[in-house]
């Protein structure tokens, strides 16, 4: 009979003190929080939420020549944007710079945007996945731990800018 009311106590001490857990935020130790992307530097989504991606890859092939020819780069560099991603936390859109068939730039035009833990996740997984991206020169890249929409939605644009490039 003590035995059953030492475990008794025991397990209901314990149980108190896993209820009355609190775990600690990350956003309070890091005092500079990443800001959101301009709205300027997004294309604005269009009715069916799929964004203006045929326009932007349009603008961006007339921009990059342009840029090309005053800025005394290679004839063979250019800029391909891939198609917006939804996810179930915001849009994911990127931006390739290819020198001949080679990557050279990632730029991530659209992020999730789903407050700040989305801002936080996408703050440690897209300079992560860009730099996979650019070591595999592939979309066959790993996903990041904790990040799996961000990650998916990035492999799904990068993929599609691969795509529209070999194209």
């Amino acid at each position: 009979m003590r035995r059953a009311l030492l475990t008794l106590g025991g397990t209901a001490a314990g149980l108190a003190a896993l209820v009355s857990f609190k775990t600690h935020s990350l956003a309070a130790a890091d005092p500079a929080p990443a800001s959101p992307p301009s709205a300027s530097a997004m294309p604005p989504p269009t009715a069916d939420g799929a964004g203006s991606s045929s326009a932007s890859t349009a603008a961006s092939k007339k921009a990059s020549a342009g840029q090309m020819a005053g800025a005394g780069r290679p004839a063979s560099s250019r800029t391909v944007t891939g198609m917006v991603a939804n996810t179930p936390y915001g849009p994911m859109q990127v931006q390739l710079t290819l020198s001949g068939t080679k990557l050279t730039k990632v730029t991530v035009l659209q992020r999730t945007n789903d407050g700040a833990l989305s801002a936080q996740i996408d703050g440690a997984a897209i300079p992560a996945l860009t730099r996979e991206t650019l070591a595999a020169q592939s979309a066959h890249i790993d996903a990041v731990s904790g990040a799996t929409y961000t990650s998916s939605g990035y492999v799904q644009s990068l993929q599609s800018a691969l795509d529209r490039a070999s194209a």
